[in-house]
């Protein structure tokens, strides 16, 4: 194999790894906030203005996590900085 399939191949890999994470464990830690301010909730019913605002906060911390990762894996995908550089050293020698 040549550099530029080896640079294709891994970008398209390590791009599903990067979607595939950036899924799955924003997901589960949402899942896992929910639950525990659902528990704050029923514990301190008072307190539940503070409680929704604060998981709301978080929640969107955590889905920019995954916001990332889908720019992360885009950037892989379709601006990868190397293209260039293995494209030119693989024409030119």
């Amino acid at each position: 194999m040549d550099s530029v399939t080896i640079v294709a191949v891994s970008s398209i890999a390590f791009s599903g790894i990067t979607t595939c994470l950036g899924c799955l464990l924003p997901a589960y830690s949402e899942g896992q906030s929910i639950v525990a301010a659902l528990t704050s909730i029923a514990q301190q019913p008072d307190a539940s203005a503070t409680i929704t605002r604060t998981l709301f906060v978080g929640l969107a911390m955590i889905e920019s996590t995954a916001i990332y990762c889908f720019v992360i894996s885009m950037i892989l995908i379709f601006a990868n900085p190397f293209w260039n550089h293995f494209i030119a050293k693989a024409a030119g020698g």
